[in-house]
């Protein structure tokens, strides 16, 4: 007997507006709160869709986005995919030489752009590099002052488009979305999502600790041009849950704000989005109680900061783990049946553990020699993986795939991971990020939790130093909190690495800063420590402390 319609994402904004219909999108914009229901927001996909196609935008044509989190953007995940052109996610904190490398990459036909983003949009425009945008749309229904054209807002150009548009069936293997990697090694690299890879992805994080419920209300707050919002916005209409999105650049007092007012359940960010809304917290009254958990991944969660909310708000903080190209969520941490880990030990775990591969993913630990690792708790090496959400390819980069991908379809992922008996990935450190101290590894990560488990430390972040007999040694950043004594504090920093690590570990110098460099996806920039902070003092203060023996 045949099978039923391929997997595409149409079902799901089918199944938002058909069984939820009711269910409310609210929206924070320049134009101040805004609020509608499914229905209301599934017809004028289709209007867009319809206004793209009068356009001349065809199946398979990339239509680019700079925008933050709000009700346009959200119709464009399911408006341009669903018609079967690539919705072109831009991240707005890339330098502007990147930003001119996607858009020239990608060959964008149509550009929609949040007005509060003109400005950095006309700051990156380039006319060789955006040849091929044939049309500008401005969220909002009027058009500020712009040197960009032709231009026009967003509501004037869906104002013809078909309300009754019919989606196309699409092929399981037609592109959808498209990101670009956050260019740290060297210029970006475009990743595209097929409507099987959205579909399947949405699935999987609609399961499990992490699964998004019909009852719950959701704050978006991952950016959606950051990997797709890991793939959120599309989840939360397939889930049929009330969607809360939280505009341009939010603070942690506008984060508080719609947390309380809509009485959000769940959310997703970086650490550093929790660890600033804990300080916040903690000068403010905000009630967190209708939170069910957070999800955070992007980098290791710090112990210190899964322990505290729990403790000052009640609030768990879940680990999850993924990258731009696995769409992005492959683990997730869940206590397995008979294990049970409560208190310190869940917080060790959650913090180390990017948990339990998801339903779909396979995945392996190779060592330096290639081999194989066994799961032990012990054993390191780097993780690859494959699954259906997982990219096989880079776009225009076939050296790179060459790279990076395997011939039965493994990714390397280029973080280093160790797992145990369970099958808990513990992800280590980047490859790039370890510090090589006579021939053995220091994980980064590993001593930046452990820095951060102090009560007077905000953020850590620790970098290699070179040094002439050992090649690296770990340096630490840290920015310490109000009133802490710093001279103190640099003893402490050393010795609570010593206490669990080899003293070898420890970092040899302690330099404070006002704030950690964070780059384009919120997470800590470490090439921006090594290429701007490591200086020749800092080296100087390494080789004095540097050990004399292992």
């Amino acid at each position: 007997m045949p099978g039923g319609a391929n997997l595409n994402l149409r079902s799901f904004l089918w199944r938002g507006e058909r069984v939820y219909p009711e269910q409310e999108i609210v929206s924070r914009t320049h134009q101040g709160m805004h609020r509608y229901t499914f229905a209301e927001y599934a017809e004028r996909c289709r209007k867009l869709a319809s206004a793209l196609e009068q356009a001349g935008v065809e199946r398979g044509d990339r239509v680019a986005t700079f925008a933050w989190n709000n009700h346009w953007h959200q119709e464009c995940y399911y408006g341009v995919s669903c018609m079967g052109a690539q919705v072109h996610m831009i991240n707005l904190l890339l330098p502007d030489a990147h930003i001119q490398h996607i858009v020239d990459d990608a060959q964008d036909r149509i550009l929609v752009v949040d007005p509060v983003m003109l400005e950095r949009l006309e700051e990156a425009y380039d006319e060789d590099a955006f040849a091929s945008v044939e049309q500008y749309v401005v969220m909002g229904d009027q058009v500020p002052e712009t040197s960009l054209e032709p231009v026009v807002d967003y509501e004037s150009f869906i104002a013809d488009g078909d309300p009754n548009y019919e989606f196309p069936e699409l092929p399981e293997d037609q592109p959808a979305g498209m990101c670009y990697t956050s260019g740290t090694t060297g210029k970006p690299k475009g990743v595209e999502y097929t409507q099987k890879m959205y579909w399947t992805q949405v699935m999987a994080i609609m399961t499990g600790e992490v699964g998004i419920r019909s009852d719950d209300v959701e704050l978006t707050y991952v950016p959606m041009f950051h990997v797709s919002g890991w793939s959120r916005p599309f989840a939360t209409i397939a889930a049929g849950a009330k969607t809360v999105l939280p505009g341009p650049a939010p603070e942690p007092e506008d984060l508080a704000q719609m947390i309380e007012a809509e009485d959000v359940t769940l959310s997703a960010a970086v650490p550093t989005v929790f660890m600033d809304l804990l300080e916040y917290a903690r000068d403010t009254d905000v009630d967190f109680s209708t939170i069910r958990y957070f999800l955070s991944g992007g980098s290791a969660t710090p112990k210190s900061l899964i322990r505290d909310w729990r403790e000052t708000h009640d609030v768990d903080l879940v680990s999850g783990y993924g990258m731009t190209e696995t769409t992005p969520v492959t683990h997730a941490y869940a206590p397995k049946p008979g294990t049970d880990p409560s208190g310190e030990e869940l917080d060790e775990l959650r913090s180390l553990s990017a948990g339990i591969a998801l339903p779909g993913v396979e995945f392996k630990v190779i060592d330096e020699d290639g081999e194989e690792v066994p799961w032990d708790g012990e054993s390191l090496g780097e993780l690859w993986m494959r699954g259906p959400w997982v990219s096989t390819e880079y776009f225009n980069a076939p050296e790179a795939t060459a790279e990076s991908v395997t011939e039965d379809g493994y990714l390397k992922t280029g973080d280093i991971v160790r797992v145990t008996e369970e099958g808990y990935v513990d992800v280590v450190d980047r490859l790039d990020d370890l510090v090589k101290s006579g021939g053995e590894w220091i994980a980064s990560v590993e001593v930046e939790n452990r820095i951060m488990g102090l009560d007077d430390v905000v953020e850590a972040a620790v970098v290699p130093v070179p040094h002439e007999r050992w090649d690296e040694r770990p340096a630490a950043f840290v920015v310490s909190r109000e009133g802490a004594d710093e001279a103190a504090l640099r003893e402490d920093v050393r010795a609570i690495v010593a206490e669990e690590y080899p003293r070898w570990w420890a970092p040899d110098a302690v330099r404070f800063i006002d704030e950690i460099p964070k780059g384009s996806t919120g997470k800590f920039s470490k090439r921006t420590l090594r290429d701007e902070y490591v200086d020749e003092e800092l080296a100087e203060q390494v080789a004095a402390n540097a050990p004399s023996s292992s």
